[in-house]
C-alpha cells in the first residue's frame, strides 16, 4: 500500500509518501514541505498548493491519501486556513477516485509513539525509527505527514482489510 500524507497548512503543507503493509517494514519513498507566501493572496496560495499535490500524486500514484483532521483551536485564522487547505487536498484527491482519510492529531500520535499526547519531538523520533532513517524530516511538518500515512497503513489499512472481509462474509451468509 502507498499512502500520501498530509499535514495540510496555508503557509506550510507537509507531504509524505510511505509504502507498506502492517506486519512489515514501511518505506520512506519521498517527503517535502509545500509553503506559500503569507504576502499572496489565499486563492492564489491554494492554487499552489493544489499545484503540488496534484503533482505529487501523479508523480508518486498512491493508493490513498491521509490528511490530518482539522480540530478547533484557539486561533481561527490559523484553523481557516488548516480547513481550506485541507479541502483542496481533498479534492485533488476525489478527482482522481482515491479514497481520504481523516486522521486526528491524537490518533497519529498515539499510533506512532503509543502516546496521543505527545510532543512534536516525540513523533519526530518515533517517524524517524519506523522508517528507519538517519535524521528526523524537518521541518515538523515534514513528519508530521509521514506520521499520517504511518497511521493510516497501520490503521486504515488494517480497518479496510476488516471491512473487506465483513463484506465477503455477508455475501457468502446470503
Amino acid at each position: 500500500m502507498r499512502v500520501l500524507g498530509i499535514d495540510p497548512g496555508l503557509t506550510r503543507c507537509g507531504m509524505g509518501v510511505v509504502d507498506g503493509d502492517v506486519g512489515r517494514p514501511l518505506t520512506l519513498i519521498d517527503v517535502n514541505v509545500l509553503r506559500t507566501s503569507a504576502q499572496l493572496p489565499v486563492p492564489e496560495r491554494l492554487v499552489t498548493i493544489e499545484k503540488g499535490v496534484d503533482a505529487w500524486l501523479d508523480e508518486y500514484a498512491p493508493d490513498s491519501v491521509a490528511v490530518e483532521r482539522v480540530f478547533a483551536r484557539s486561533d481561527v485564522s490559523t484553523i481557516m486556513g488548516t480547513a481550506q487547505a485541507s479541502g483542496v487536498v481533498m479534492v485533488c484527491a476525489a478527482r482522481r477516485g482515491l479514497p481520504v482519510a481523516l486522521h486526528t492529531p491524537s490518533e497519529v500520535k498515539a499510533a506512532v509513539s503509543g502516546n496521543g499526547r505527545a510532543d512534536k519531538a516525540q513523533v519526530g523520533a518515533m517517524v524517524t525509527r519506523i522508517l528507519r532513517l538517519d535524521a528526523m524530516p524537518k521541518p515538523a511538518d515534514a513528519a508530521d505527514a509521514l506520521a499520517l500515512a504511518i497511521t493510516h497503513i497501520w490503521r486504515g489499512g488494517a480497518q479496510s482489510r476488516i471491512e473487506a472481509a465483513v463484506a465477503a462474509a455477508g455475501r457468502r451468509s446470503r
